[in-house]
């Protein structure tokens, strides 16, 4: 038996044309049609090199994702993926091995860490919840909030994704404090009206209304007052930058934009959808003011298409490429 070489699937730095080769072969051995000779020379073609065998392995995990999402969903994206022909195929499977986990599909849709939260999103939903205090909290897109309020404080613990605050004005002197949880650490609300936003490494609080007082795990204690915003994570305070007034407007599912860089809406509209969405890097950089709606992507790519000298390409729903024409 023949000693595969060592492989590192995780790794991005694939060549496109190994991608292909990868995709070439997943497609004819999936084909039925496949002989022995077929077989073998895939074989001989795997062991050449260990990016063949990393290209095999993304390639492989593309199957994968699809085999792990909804089987009616799975089904109806593979075959307006195969109606396209061959050539689409190949392209899709390789775009897909490209990224660095493909099972984008799955947590994009469910996101994990949310399924136990107390309060919780899908993509694409925006929900408002009235708390037993009379504070109000809206949740974006794919968020989970857990409601721990006791005598003593009124607690949000925020999972996932981002959550917008309107705290109730209490008579007295000596009210609950409201904090608000993340993992890299608290924000206090001081009457106020807020967003806390969760990013992978850092926290993004906006103060649209009083004050709140943030306190980092590893850093001094900082107020941040109306018209203010800034991110922290565990033992960094960046700089405070002042904060659009538009930007809650997602509470009334729309992405307001002024002179916003085309990557970053790209980056937003993304959030409300599932699927993959790219924005080329040729045209990352373009300036983009305008209104957009949230609950209709397709609309907002297509408005973006009107004002911009951009393509936006899409596959199915859930493959969306925006570039230069």
């Amino acid at each position: 038996m023949s000693k595969r070489m060592a492989a590192q699937p995780g790794s991005t730095d694939i060549d496109t044309a190994v991608l292909r080769a990868a995709a070439e072969w997943l497609m004819r051995l999936q084909s039925g049609d496949a002989s022995d000779a077929d077989r073998r020379a895939f074989e001989e073609w795997r062991q050449q090199s260990p990016l063949h065998e990393a290209a095999w392995q993304r390639a492989e995990s593309v199957l994968n994702a699809f085999d792990q999402i909804p089987k009616d969903l799975a089904r109806a994206t593979l075959q307006r993926v195969r109606k396209r022909g061959r050539r689409q195929v190949l392209l899709t499977l390789v775009a897909l091995a490209a990224l660095p986990a493909t099972t984008w599909l799955v947590q994009r849709r469910y996101p994990m860490s949310g399924w136990t939260a107390d309060l919780r999103t899908s993509r694409g939903e925006i929900s408002t919840v009235d708390l037993p205090d009379g504070s109000r909290v809206v949740l974006a897109t794919a968020s989970a909030v857990d409601v721990a309020f006791t005598p003593e404080v009124r607690h949000l613990i925020l999972r996932d994704g981002e959550i917008l605050v309107a705290t109730a004005h209490h008579p007295s002197p000596d009210a609950r404090p409201f904090l608000v949880e993340t993992p890299q650490g608290g924000v206090r609300a001081l009457g106020t009206r807020f967003s806390v936003r969760q990013f992978a490494d850092r926290v993004r609080v906006c103060v649209f209304e009083d004050a709140v007082e943030i306190q980092p795990l590893h850093a001094a204690r900082i107020r941040l007052s109306a018209g203010q915003q800034i991110d922290f994570d565990n033992g960094t305070t960046h700089a405070i930058q002042s904060v659009a007034e538009t930007a809650a407007a997602w509470e009334h599912g729309m992405l307001v934009a002024s002179s916003m860089r085309l990557a970053d809406v790209v980056a937003e509209l993304a959030r409300y959808r599932n699927g993959v969405v790219r924005c080329h890097p040729q045209v990352a950089d373009l300036r983009v003011s305008g209104a957009f709606p949230l609950a209709n992507t397709d609309l907002s790519f297509a408005l973006l298409e009107k004002v911009l000298p951009v393509r936006v390409g899409g596959l199915g729903g859930y493959w969306v490429t925006v570039e230069g024409r």
